[in-house]
């Protein structure tokens, strides 16, 4: 995506800024002041979701995919404003919710309702910051790698991701990777996961499976660092035949 997160959400946090200023040219500082509050917030999450920041547990995402009430009191402008955009744009578009992209791994995007996840009660990875996980899916296994939107996971937290999502293929259960859309963040961790299976010799390949099942992806510079990073140092070896012993490599390895 040419245009990163800390930049939308800023021109937001100036739009959202200029209606207070026209509300309370009119006298209506009352109606002003909700306008002046989420402008202050988005500016706050644009600063967090820079890449010199990237700090996204700002949001305060808990390991359930639950948010702490806090969170929803403070950021409740940026958050609805997210789940109501995300829930709008997945009904207006005409893409796939999920894909299969080999035998029970499956990428998509932020399982608003039942139609949204893949069958056979898959193990789920969210690669979301911004989005909750629905009560319904409570019941699933599940991993949180919070992460902003336009952003990359980091390549300890793709190795993380990688080593769940692999015991729980070696024990026959699907596997679904989430974002908002099915885009970025999950086609990072996909990426990774494909290879550490074996289904590909290295991520440049995985993404283009990826592109040939699912043609809307949008890795940026951002995923393809954190790919290279990964590809580098992780400890997950390729499933048989290509199986490797990580002390042989050399391989730096990742604290997890």
């Amino acid at each position: 995506m040419g245009v990163g997160l800390s930049v939308l959400i800023g021109l937001k946090a100036a739009a959202l800024f200029i209606l207070f200023a026209i509300f309370r040219s009119f006298g209506l500082t009352v109606v002003a002041l909700p306008f002046l509050y989420a402008s202050l917030i988005d500016v706050l999450v644009a600063m967090a979701s820079h890449p010199f920041i990237n700090l996204p547990m700002l949001l305060g995402k808990r390991s359930d995919g639950s948010f702490p009430i806090w969170s929803r009191i403070m950021f409740s402008p940026m958050l609805y404003f997210v789940r109501i955009f995300s829930s709008i744009r997945r009904a207006l578009s005409r893409e796939e919710p999920y894909t299969e992209i080999c035998d029970g791994v499956y990428v998509g995007g932020w399982p608003c309702t039942a139609a949204g996840m893949p069958p056979g009660n898959p193990a789920v990875i969210d690669c979301t910051a911004e989005l909750p996980r629905k009560s319904e899916f409570a019941g699933q296994a599940y991993l949180c790698i919070p992460t902003w939107d336009t952003r990359s996971p980091q390549p300890a937290e793709i190795e993380s991701a990688v080593k769940w999502a692999c015991q729980k293929r070696a024990l026959g259960k699907p596997v679904f990777i989430h974002c908002a859309y099915g885009h970025g963040r999950s086609v990072a961790v996909a990426c990774a996961l494909l290879v550490a299976l074996g289904v590909v010799e290295d991520w440049k390949n995985a993404e283009k499976l990826i592109r040939e099942k699912r043609p809307y992806i949008s890795m940026n510079a951002l995923h393809r660092a954190a790919l290279e990073e990964w590809s580098k140092h992780r400890l997950s070896s390729p499933a048989p035949p290509r199986t490797r012993d990580p002390k042989a490599s050399g391989r730096k390895s990742f604290q997890i």
